[in-house]
């Protein structure tokens, strides 16, 4: 029986704003779960989810460290480190969106974005240990680390790759692998989320987050080698009540909170379906026939929140500064399905509160989760 030293377990990090902290304390059980040796080789993130796979491939040799910087970092983070939150920039921002409206056909712009989140690109500048990597990848300990972002120039998924000579580049349909060294810039456009944050310019194209074209997330895994691989969500997938009676018409900012639900989520959940497809038909097709097709099965295993976050959102919104709400509130986004705030309250109660939800969740999949890491699946 193969064990986890000789796999290549890869672990994918999808988006989700400040939900990203929830990855933390699932990543914290599952260290906990495994022996003292036990890594991920291969790490792929996007959105918030890159942030995490930068610091866990940076401490490749002692992912036990990387799991204690980033807890440090999600449970002293607020939001002014991620973005600015002064009066004085929400008000210009306010301005900048009503005077578009009125006076656009007299040359008034609307603002890049709605928030200015220069404060998070100094903080990864000076707290990422980027130069980790690649004597991390020389060793052997790492495969390889892969971030996406989307192209706003060229409507295209680029994954960006740092690993192993045996990783090869790939062009697929809206969607490519790109061998770069990872930089602060390759984040930044990763976690760029529409509207809310502006778009990072990479050579000569305009990126945004990560999730906008990027069709199949599980492919960057599969290209970089990975034999089975581990999502940690950000979503619950419980069934939502269906309304009894029609309510308010959705607001703009309950738009955004919806299509940022559809873009961190909606598409790796149909990955997975497909590639459990894939899998089922390999099963039909006898052994020796199976290397015809160029395709081989691929395990998976998810975890991802046991309750609707949104909840937790509501019980810590108010922390986020004053002129935010403000913003928000101006856009229709808070209050009812609480989902914008949900990405936006980088705040130490509420990242605190994933951290303990993400490390339960797990504890309770325990089971589960050593059997799949340790190829001996139940």
């Amino acid at each position: 029986m193969t064990d986890w030293l000789q796999q290549k377990t890869a672990l994918m990090l999808p988006g989700g704003g400040a939900r990203g902290a929830y990855q933390v304390g699932v990543m914290q059980a599952i260290l906990d779960i495994m022996p003292e040796a036990f890594h991920f080789p291969i790490i792929n993130g996007t959105s918030a989810g890159a942030i995490n796979a930068v610091v866990m491939a940076t401490h490749a040799k002692n992912q036990r460290h990387g799991v204690a910087r980033l807890h440090h970092f999600w449970t002293t983070i607020h939001c002014p480190d991620v973005y600015r939150t002064d009066g004085r920039q929400i008000f210009k921002t306010m301005a900048k969106v009503l005077g578009s409206v009125l006076f656009g056909r007299f040359g008034m712009k609307p603002p890049d974005s709605l928030l200015d989140n220069t404060p998070l690109a100094q903080l990864l500048k000076r707290e990422l240990r980027l130069h980790q990597i690649q004597p991390a990848i020389d060793e052997g300990v790492l495969e390889g680390l892969s971030i996406t972002a989307s192209s706003y120039d060229t409507a295209v998924a680029k994954c960006f790759f740092q690993a192993s000579a045996a990783a090869i580049p790939w062009h697929r349909t809206r969607r490519v692998g790109l061998r770069e060294d990872i930089t602060v810039d390759h984040i930044m456009a990763s976690t760029a989320l529409p509207f809310l944050f502006p778009a990072q310019l990479i050579g000569n194209e305009y990126y945004g987050d990560g999730g906008l074209r990027m069709t199949a997330p599980l492919s960057p895994a599969i290209h970089l080698g990975a034999d089975r691989i581990l999502v940690i969500g950000t979503r619950d997938e419980s069934p939502i009540e269906v309304p009894q009676e029609p309510g308010p018409y959705p607001s703009m900012g309950e738009l955004g909170g919806y299509m940022l639900d559809t873009i961190f989520m909606d598409t790796l959940m149909a990955d997975l379906s497909r590639l459990h497809r894939i899998n089922r038909t390999l099963q039909l097709i006898p052994e020796d026939r199976r290397h015809e097709t160029g395709l081989k099965p691929l395990q998976t295993l998810i975890i991802k929140p046991s309750v609707d976050v949104r909840h937790l959102t509501a019980a810590h919104a108010n922390s986020i500064p004053g002129p935010v709400k403000t913003l928000l509130k101006m856009i229709g986004g808070w209050g009812k399905d609480w989902r914008m705030p949900s990405y936006l309250l980088f705040e130490p109660s509420y990242t605190q509160a994933l951290i303990e939800l993400g490390h339960q969740d797990a504890m309770h999949q325990a089971s589960e989760i050593q059997a799949f890491l340790t190829n001996n699946d139940v």
